[in-house]
């Protein structure tokens, strides 16, 4: 009011829409998609006034969020920390050393039944010829194809969505960022990736295929793998603010 600043420029300029920068103003928490679409509006509509968004943010997480609790047993805590230290059981040297070994004995084997084979004359009675019978060509063994080692997620927005992604270390691909219709969300690819959406508008696809994205009453997460895709629980999801 003091910059004399209309709400519908305000609209206009952040892409957030009239009704929820009213709410925000009133503290109307109620009327806004989620606390994750709040945390993100107060953001950006605090960057607009020049404001101290993070300082925002960090109020209304002290005043209306909980902290996320680990829910394990401690005894499941305790035994997975052991694991940690003991390490894998057997060395890595050792491992690939056996699966080198039967490759090559596999290998021998195979060269061996196709040298083995021998050429036996057939006789013609009608011409009185010899005509040696050809060996059969050797087809060689069908791999199969190897396993990828990364995965690759493609976002298509549908409507406004939120979207939060990380990599296996922690480190922000996508850092909590609103996407709407007709708008472009980067293709990230790495060997393993953890994602927060605010609801389902997206089309979602890992590694080319399709993965369905169910409705939600509160945000929607996945684990991403070059071998699985697994949703994943609230307390575990990704937060980018």
């Amino acid at each position: 009011m003091r910059a004399r600043i209309d709400m519908t420029e305000v609209e206009a300029r952040t892409k957030i829409r009239a009704k929820y920068l009213r709410a925000i103003e009133n503290e109307e928490w109620d009327l806004l998609p989620g606390p994750v679409y709040v945390k993100s509006f107060l953001r950006t509509y605090g960057d607009f006034l020049g404001l101290d968004s993070r300082l925002l943010v960090d109020e209304y997480k002290r005043r209306y969020e909980r902290p996320d609790q680990d829910m394990r047993p401690v005894a499941t805590l305790h035994r997975e920390r052991e694991r940690a230290a003991r390490g894998p059981l057997l060395p890595s040297w050792l491992i690939i050393g056996g699966v080198l070994a039967v490759v090559v004995v596999a290998l021998y084997f195979i060269g061996t039944a196709g040298n083995g084979t021998k050429t036996t004359p057939t006789t013609s009675v009608q011409a009185g010829t010899t005509t040696p019978h050809k060996p059969r060509p050797h087809r060689p063994a069908h791999r199969a194809p190897a396993k990828p080692k990364t995965v690759k997620l493609e976002l298509v927005p549908t409507g406004t969505v939120y979207v939060c992604l990380v990599d296996g270390t922690g480190k922000k691909l996508i850092p909590g960022l609103i996407f709407s219709s007709g708008q472009t969300i980067p293709t990230e690819t790495a060997s393993k990736m953890l994602l927060t959406l605010g609801n389902a508008s997206v089309h979602m696809k890992v590694n080319g295929a399709d993965v369905h994205v169910a409705p939600s009453a509160t945000s929607i997460g996945f684990m991403l793998e070059p071998g699985a895709t697994s949703s994943l629980p609230v307390s575990q999801q990704p937060r980018c603010t």
